[in-house]
């Protein structure tokens, strides 16, 4: 989920011109954004957090004094303001130029199904991306023109950075309380409870949103499932099934959680970001949330923070939203050259710079504590088999699903059979069943 996104809308029209998609021959591209002439972009994004927004002004600074023929639209809103808004954006005629849109099948698969987005498929080939991005991340933007099955079909985006949902820890508390960051699941167990017992927020948590119930959901699944069946989950594969064993010991881990006071105290109406405030403020020996949280505590906390994989290895993660292309742009050539130039390996460098997570090069990037933590597990997940995507991919209504059930099963509303019952009548319906 995700690990959070802004999109940008590159809206191509010169004003006083009629908003009609370019009539472009396919696989037809051009790369000479100075003869492309005088161009308005039109960019929706969701890079609001204050990293995020440090490292797209950069870039849009660079790429306006590099082509000034080209000007820069841009819609900044937030994750959760973006999903709602998008769809109605896509579909006006005045819909943005590039946008950074959700990977999942209630997104960007339904935008594909729609014919709301451009495949970008001889831009990858004429800028290299086939190249520059693998295979691996290529996918999470991927559909065929059905817009069911994530992983397949042409591509609709390329993203900027990556995301992993592992565990911040507090280097001075787990000093005070004779613990070493968790290596196993029974260390992990161990800390929680002392952590408890001298009185500590063990768990700093906000659901509000509903987001983060998700993630320690999937951190359950890890222990006791595998990376292969997980990622089926995600994806809704033909053969995912949630009426199983391992899923439900990680329904039973989660209410566990709750049931011995680990969680913040008024989690349920506490937002994400303000958790993720409180444990910079110190509040808290664990933290689990995504990478894009490091530049928030870095700078509040500043080498008193470290980041770990759940034991094991295996961890939720991706890439960050995509940058798409709509369907109504009429110039997605000078589209397609904002996209390039904010991935080049450049531009990876003032992601990283920034306190965010660049998708490529990871390994290559500078950095020391928490931050060097980060770009050493990104380099070690995305190389490895142990990495599974967000759980809202699944299903047009996943996200909406999910994080409604695990709120219920937190909240004690549902058991553990009602609650993977609940999932899994989801996926039936997404696949025409009952």
């Amino acid at each position: 989920m995700a690990l959070a996104a802004v999109a940008v809308v590159l809206a191509a029209c010169a004003p006083g011109s009629e908003n009609k998609p370019a009539q472009q021959p396919a696989g037809e591209v051009k790369t000479d954004v100075a003869a492309m002439g005088d161009v308005t972009l039109t960019i929706w994004d969701q890079e609001t957090r204050p990293a995020q927004e440090a490292q797209i002004k950069e870039l849009n600074t660079r790429f306006q004094a590099k082509y000034p023929n080209i000007k820069l639209n841009r819609v900044a809103r937030s994750f959760d303001d973006l999903r709602s808004t998008i769809k109605l954006g896509l579909t006006a005629n005045d819909a943005p130029d590039v946008a950074q849109v959700n990977n999942g099948k209630q997104d960007l698969g339904a935008f594909v199904k729609a014919g709301l987005l451009r495949p970008v498929d001889a831009y990858a080939t004429a800028y290299k991306w086939t190249e520059r991005f693998p295979e691996s991340v290529r996918k999470l933007a991927s559909y065929p023109d059905s817009g069911d099955v994530l992983g397949q079909g042409k591509l609709y985006g390329v993203p900027q950075t990556g995301e992993l949902v592992g565990i911040w820890y507090n280097k001075a508390k787990l000093t005070e309380l004779g613990l070493q960051p968790p290596k196993t699941w029974e260390e992990f167990d161990a800390a929680l409870a002392k952590a408890k017992s001298a009185g500590q927020v063990a768990l700093q948590i906000g659901n509000l949103e509903k987001s983060s119930g998700p993630y320690l959901l999937a951190l359950a699944m890890h222990r006791f499932s595998n990376p292969a069946d997980e990622a089926k989950m995600a994806t809704g594969t033909a053969d995912a099934n949630w009426l199983t064993e391992p899923n439900r010991q990680a329904a039973r881990q989660v209410a566990d959680w709750v049931d011995k006071g680990y969680l913040t105290t008024g989690f349920a109406g506490l937002k994400g970001d303000d958790a993720t405030a409180k444990f910079a403020s110190g509040e808290g020996v664990f933290h689990v949330n995504g990478t894009w949280s490091l530049a928030t505590l870095k700078d509040a906390m500043k080498d008193n923070v470290g980041f770990v994989l759940p034991p094991g290895g295996t961890v939720t993660g991706g890439t960050g939203l995509p940058w798409a292309i709509s369907s109504k742009s009429r110039n997605p050539d000078a589209a397609a050259a904002y996209i390039d130039f904010i991935t080049t390996q450049d531009a990876m460098k003032v992601v990283a710079s920034s306190g965010n997570l660049p998708v490529l090069d990871a390994a290559q990037q500078p950095g020391s504590g928490p931050e060097r933590d980060v770009l050493d597990k990104w380099q070690e997940a995305s190389t490895s088999q142990k990495m599974v995507p967000y759980l809202d991919y699944a299903t047009p209504n996943a996200y909406e699903v999910v994080g409604g059930a695990v709120e219920q099963l937190m909240a004690k509303q549902l058991d553990v059979e009602a609650f993977l019952g609940k999932l899994q009548a989801d996926l039936e319906s997404s696949r025409g069943g009952r």
